[in-house]
């Protein structure tokens, strides 16, 4: 766990500064799909008895092609949700200015499940609703469940390239050295990946970095079996 101090400056920085969700969701995403997919492929192509040309030819589209689809449809996501919730204000304001008694009404519901009630209540609320944009704020987190830091898709979908990037040329790299048994050094390399990307995922997260691994290591594992088990069907 992250420990961070507790004097007054250091709680207003936090606080006045809060990092929202981060890219730990889309490099997690980008890394985990582009081994898996760029190995399914190679497994899949392996199996039919390809040739090693084949195998880097289609991998390297691979990487480019469906990263970059990641990508776009990541930023295209994370665009809508940021629209999602200047909508959601813009309709706020608008009822603040046209509803102003029942929008204080609300405030007043949300902080009274918080706790709050009484006096404390009553001057919560008329504090918050003084504010045009503090009441707005409560308001897209109490009423919508929303966060108060805007997403950021351009962020989002570098950082799903970039990871569906390095994490997918791992399965291509011995056949793009030519190194003897070319694929066995593939499925060790991509099982290796896998196994990376769960346990560095274990630092965000309660789960031992072992267990996380393994957890990650069956997923990829078990897709890679598969797009194996499909090409050797082809396999002349």
């Amino acid at each position: 766990m992250t420990d961070h101090g507790h004097s007054p400056q250091e709680i207003a920085e936090r606080i006045n500064a809060p990092p929202g969700r981060g890219v730990l969701r889309d490099v997690v995403y980008g890394g985990i799909d582009g081994s898996v997919t760029t190995f399914a492929i190679v497994a899949g192509v392996a199996g039919a008895g390809l040739s090693p040309f084949v195998i880097v030819a289609l991998g390297l589209a691979n990487v480019l092609a469906d990263g970059f689809s990641m990508a776009a449809g990541n930023y295209s996501g994370t665009k809508a949700e940021l629209d999602n919730i200047r909508r959601i204000r813009a309709i706020e304001e608008s009822h603040i200015a046209l509803y102003p008694d029942g929008e204080r009404e609300e405030v007043r519901e949300i902080l009274a499940q918080k706790g709050l009630s009484g006096i404390v209540l009553n001057e919560a609320t008329a504090e918050i609703t003084s504010s045009r944009e503090n009441w707005i704020n409560l308001m897209i987190e109490g009423e919508y469940g929303l966060g108060s830091v805007d997403p950021h898709p351009m962020k989002a979908a570098l950082a799903t390239f970039f990871a569906f990037l390095v994490a997918g040329m791992i399965p291509l790299l011995p056949f793009l050295a030519s190194v003897p048994s070319a694929f066995a050094m593939s499925a060790w390399m991509t099982m290796g990946v896998f196994f990376a990307i769960g346990a560095l995922k274990s630092r965000w997260s309660l789960a031992p970095w072992w267990r996380s691994g393994m957890e990650t290591l069956l997923i990829g594992g078990l897709a890679a079996l598969i797009a194996y088990l499909v090409g050797s069907l082809f396999h002349p």
